[in-house]
């Protein structure tokens, strides 16, 4: 038997998140700008056989084994665009909280589909690998190659990588899941959107700090309604905002994870360790945003 592949499947963060029109088919137009960090959850494959899933880890009884897990979905779509694929065994070891606004779902199924392609040699930018990503989910093509990007669409639509500066942070998750669905029905569309990010501008950003003035600008739209639900998310950046080093705070995705930005790594580090002495229920980890592990 070929011997197992490994994959991670680091955490996305929605840096903004702007919500601009509800589509007639019930989806949402958005544009986002999107990072990974260091951490994540880590997906094994050993080709040959049927396909199949185990699941392990601090968050698996939250993440599932079933047929509905993104893992197999995606392995499914790909399998029914290339026929005669080798499709073999999964074993997922599951880190990151559940329907917490970390991508960690659709990050899995976009490393399965890495897995899938380096087992058959296809090439990382198979134009059937990205569909089978699309119908699996709308945050999946965006984490086939994991870094700094900006997102359209209702996620199919994605810039050429980024190269932004560093950014030491914190993710901070208060143990409370948040259904999408739920969020984007509480959201009400602003009469005055936020400006549209300039990929080009993005594209040449000389430092951090101009990175920082135009997240200033740009909102997650999302933050609102998900707080609406779950007030505990303002807790968190209430508790995240006055800590040393921490220059800005914001959620992610639907929620209900929220990250700060850090002046430093020793800075991210002291916050979350505070963070998890002060409110031990709490996932609070220091990373690092920028392209996925």
């Amino acid at each position: 038997m070929p011997a197992p592949l490994v994959a991670n499947a680091p955490a996305k963060v929605n840096l903004t998140l702007r919500v601009i029109a509800r589509r007639a088919d019930g989806y949402h137009e958005l544009e986002s700008l999107v990072v990974f960090a260091d951490r994540g959850d880590r997906l094994t494959f050993a080709p040959g056989g049927a396909l199949s899933l185990a699941v392990s880890g601090v968050t698996a009884a939250q993440a599932g084994e079933g047929a509905d897990n993104l893992v197999l979905k995606a392995a499914r779509a790909l399998a029914e665009r290339r026929p005669g694929l080798t499709l073999g065994a999964f074993h997922l070891e599951k880190n990151l909280p559940v329907a917490a606004g970390l991508g960690g779902g659709s990050s899995d199924a976009a490393a399965a589909l890495r897995l899938i392609a380096q087992a058959n040699g296809l090439p990382h930018d198979d134009a059937q690998l990205y569909e089978a990503a699309r119908v699996t989910g709308a945050d999946v093509p965006v984490c086939v190659d994991p870094r700094p990007r900006i997102m359209r669409g209702v996620g199919e639509k994605l810039s050429a990588p980024l190269s932004l500066p560093p950014l030491p942070a914190v993710l901070v998750n208060p143990g409370v899941a948040v259904a999408t669905k739920l969020v984007f029905a509480g959201l009400k569309l602003s009469d005055k959107p936020a400006a549209a990010l300039d990929v080009a501008a993005m594209a040449k950003l000389a430092s951090r700090d101009e990175l920082l003035r135009i997240l200033q600008t740009q909102p997650n739209d999302l933050e609102a309604p998900a707080i609406a639900i779950a007030p505990v998310i303002a807790d968190v950046l209430s508790a995240l905002r006055p800590l040393a080093g921490c220059e800005f705070a914001r959620m992610s995705g639907s929620g209900a994870t929220c990250f700060g930005l850090f002046a430093s790594a020793a800075d991210a580090d002291a916050a979350a360790k505070n963070l998890r002495a002060k409110f031990p229920q709490w996932w609070a980890q220091a990373c690092h945003l920028g392209s996925g592990v």
